[in-house]
């Protein structure tokens, strides 16, 4: 999937992961793509639940299980 930005997360637990992804999305355009990549695995719950209280679309994520990576791709509102 193509982005605009990425955001490298990795070996971040919560809150950081949301609260650097809410700062990198504040600088992006409505309808911009932001790649997070994660190692949190609570953070499958917190993107979900951060797009629906921000109104920004979680587009897709994956979870790499051999990698313990977990991406999410978020669409600014």
């Amino acid at each position: 999937m193509q982005f605009n930005k990425e955001l490298d997360a990795r070996g971040l637990n919560c809150p950081l992961p949301i609260l650097k992804a809410k700062k990198a999305l504040a600088d992006m355009m409505s309808g911009e793509i932001l790649h997070v990549l994660s190692t949190d695995p609570g953070s499958i719950r917190d993107f979900q639940a951060f797009s629906k209280q921000t109104g920004n679309e979680l587009v897709a994520h994956a979870h790499e299980e051999k990698l313990k990576l977990y991406e999410y791709f978020i669409k600014r509102k």
